[in-house]
C-alpha cells in the first residue's frame, strides 16, 4: 500500500560535471560534447586514464573542525557538496527539532585514501604512522561526519551496496518518510577516488583506457570518477517527487550481472508500481550503462521488456565517470535536472561512436539537441551492483 508522496525539496552535487547548478547544467544538456573526464596516471602511476575526477583546480573543505578519524578525503569531498543544502537542513530541524530530521549516505571508498597512505607507511617505515585510527576507514564513518556536524539527531546510517548505494539511500529515505519515522531525511551518496579503487577495477579488467563507450558494438569497460550527491526528501511538496523505487537482489555473481535481467526488470517493475505509473509514462531512462560488456547486454534486454525500445535513453557515465556508491545519487541530480526548468525537454545525450551492438536489443538512445519539445514528466534512474544489487528510482515533476 502506497504511503504519502515523497518529494526532494533542495539538491546538491559535486562531480566531473561541475560544482554548482549552472555548470552541472551546462554540460548535462550541451549539444557539443563537453569532454569532462580528466586523463590522468594519478591514481594509476604509469598508466594514463580517462577519469571523473572533480574539476581542476578543484579544492576540497580542511575539515579542522572534526575529529581526527572523521578527516578523511570521503567525508570533505562529502561536506563540500553539503554546503548549498546547510540552511535548508538548518530550516528543517528548527521546523521539526533534530531528532525528527534524518541523515542516509552511501559510500563505498570512505577513508580508503588514508588507509592507502598509512598503508605505504608502513612499507616504508616498518609501522604504521602515529595517530592512526582505523575508524577513518569505518562505512559508518560519513553517515556519522555529517549527522555530528549537521546537528542531526534522528535516525543516521551509511549504506555499501556497491554501485547502488546512493540510490538505496534515496529508497531508505522514502520509507523513513512514508513509515512517519522522520519528517525531513537528508540523503545521497558520496565516494572519493583512490589509487585502491582504480587498482581494484583495473585487476577486473573492467577498467578502459579509451573514454568509455556504453552500448557500443566496442564498448570495453568503464570510466572510474568520483562525486558526492546529496538531496533533502520530506512529505512537504516540492519541485521534484521521488514516485517510485524498485529494489531486487539476483545474487547471480560477485561482479558480473545476471545476463536474463529477470533482477533489473523486478526492480523497474516495483518502482512503477509503487508510483502507479505505466511504462509508457517514462519519458526518459539514465542508464546504469557502464560499458562493460556484460551490464550494457542485461541492462538493453531488461529496458526493453519493461519500457520497450522507444522510450529515450541515455548513460551519463562518459561525462562523470562511474562513480560507484555516488552513481546513483548523482544520476538522481541529472534526474532533478531534467525534470525543473526544462520546458522544451532536452535530454542528456547519449554520448558514443553510434556502433550499434547487433547482439543486444537497439535502444533509442539519446543523440545531441533531442528534445521532447514539452517538459519532462516521469525519469527512471538504474543502478545495478556486485552481487545482483539492483535499484531503480522514478522521479515525477511535482
Amino acid at each position: 500500500m502506497a504511503g504519502p508522496h515523497v518529494y526532494l525539496n533542495a539538491a546538491s552535487a559535486w562531480s566531473a560535471l561541475g560544482l554548482d547548478a549552472a555548470s552541472m547544467r551546462a554540460n548535462l544538456f550541451s549539444a557539443t560534447d563537453p569532454q569532462t573526464l580528466q586523463w590522468t596516471d594519478r591514481y594509476s602511476p604509469g598508466r594514463t586514464l580517462p577519469l571523473g575526477c572533480l574539476p581542476a583546480g578543484t579544492l576540497l573543505p580542511a575539515l579542522d573542525f572534526a575529529p581526527a578519524h572523521q578527516r578523511s578525503r570521503n567525508n570533505a569531498l562529502a561536506w563540500a557538496a553539503m554546503q548549498d543544502l546547510r540552511p535548508v537542513v538548518g530550516q528543517a530541524i528548527a521546523q521539526w527539532g533534530a531528532t525528527r530530521v534524518a541523515l542516509v549516505v552511501g559510500t563505498s571508498t570512505a577513508g580508503m585514501d588514508e588507509g592507502e597512505a598509512a598503508a605505504r607507511h608502513l612499507l616504508h617505515e616498518g609501522r604504521f604512522p602515529p595517530g592512526l585510527d582505523y575508524r577513518v576507514q569505518e562505512m559508518g564513518n560519513v553517515a556519522e561526519f555529517l549527522a555530528l556536524h549537521l546537528g542531526v539527531r534522528g535516525p543516521a546510517h551509511a549504506i555499501s551496496t556497491a554501485c547502488s548505494s546512493g540510490a538505496k539511500a534515496l529508497a531508505s529515505a522514502g520509507r523513513l518518510l512514508q513509515s512517519g519515522m522522520a519528517d525531513v531525511v537528508v540523503a545521497g551518496g558520496v565516494d572519493a577516488l583512490g589509487r585502491f579503487t582504480v587498482g581494484g577495477f583495473s585487476a577486473l579488467e573492467a577498467v578502459s583506457a579509451q573514454r568509455c563507450n556504453p552500448l557500443s558494438a566496442h564498448r570495453n569497460g568503464i570510466n572510474l570518477g568520483e562525486a558526492a550527491a546529496f538531496f533533502v526528501l520530506s512529505r512537504d511538496s516540492g519541485p521534484v517527487r521521488l514516485a517510485g523505487w524498485g529494489e531486487s537482489q539476483d545474487a547471480h555473481h560477485m561482479s558480473a550481472p545476471d545476463p536474463s535481467g529477470q533482477g533489473a526488470v523486478a526492480a523497474m517493475h516495483k518502482a512503477l508500481a509503487r508510483a502507479a505509473m505505466r511504462p509508457t509514462a517514462v519519458d526518459y531512462v539514465n542508464l546504469h550503462g557502464t560499458a562493460t560488456l556484460h551490464n550494457d547486454a542485461m541492462e538493453s534486454r531488461a529496458v526493453q521488456s519493461v519500457l520497450g525500445q522507444g522510450v529515450a535513453v541515455s548513460s551519463t557515465k562518459p561525462l562523470t565517470g562511474h562513480a560507484l556508491a555516488a552513481a546513483g545519487a548523482l544520476e538522481a541530480a541529472i534526474a532533478w535536472h531534467v525534470l525543473q526548468d526544462n520546458p522544451r525537454g532536452v535530454l542528456p545525450v547519449h554520448w558514443w561512436d553510434g556502433a550499434v551492438d547487433p547482439a543486444i536489443p537497439a535502444l533509442n538512445a539519446v543523440a545531441p539537441g533531442q528534445q521532447l519539445d514539452r517538459a519532462v514528466r516521469a525519469v527512471l534512474s538504474n543502478s545495478f551492483a556486485f552481487g545482483g544489487s539492483n535499484s531503480a528510482l522514478l522521479f515525477e515533476a511535482a
